[in-house]
């Protein structure tokens, strides 16, 4: 029986392949770099929104105080992604140094995030969850990311993205 867990880890694997790839590009394979971004985000935002919206608000209120602060550096783990390093990412030119530098922090920190998902926070969800209530959140997962509403969120974060990279100066440290 597959498994909510499971299902997370293989999209774990395949960010960590696609950021190996990007990170990989020269300066000037920016139609490369745009095509591997583009992949990135769209296994990404789905994944983190329906992780935040779902999956880890019904792991904290299980979780003891332990359990709740692997949650809640998790949810600050997705907060520095979405709210500095990615309108970073798109603030930058695609064929820049700025870019490249932007990309290696965020593929470090999502292999980090992932490591620490898989080793501590699966752990704890094994304990806290059913195996059939894993079964039910893959299967509930599945269902959303074909849905008009992880469209509408994944559009949403997407803007919002655009909108903080155009306020930005990507050569300035803050």
């Amino acid at each position: 029986m597959t498994n909510i867990l499971d299902t997370l880890r293989t999209e774990h694997d395949q960010l960590r392949e696609l950021f190996a790839q990007i990170n990989k590009t020269a300066d000037s394979e920016a139609d490369a770099r745009h095509d591997l971004l583009k992949r990135i985000e769209a296994l990404l935002i789905p994944h983190a929104k329906w992780e935040e919206t779902v999956f880890y608000p019904a792991f904290e209120d299980r979780a003891d105080h332990e359990q709740q602060l692997i949650y809640a550096e998790a949810i600050q783990e997705h907060r520095a992604v979405e709210l500095a390093v990615l309108p970073d990412i798109h603030a930058a030119d695609v064929d820049s140094r700025q870019f490249a530098g932007s990309v290696q922090v965020c593929g470090e920190m999502v292999k980090h995030h992932a490591h620490e998902e898989e080793t501590k926070m699966f752990d704890a969800a094994r304990e806290l969850f059913s195996a059939e209530e894993l079964a039910d959140f893959d299967r509930k997962y599945a269902r959303w990311k074909e849905s008009s509403g992880a469209d509408a969120i994944t559009r949403y974060a997407k803007v919002k993205t655009a909108a903080m990279a155009f306020m930005r100066d990507p050569d300035s440290p803050a």
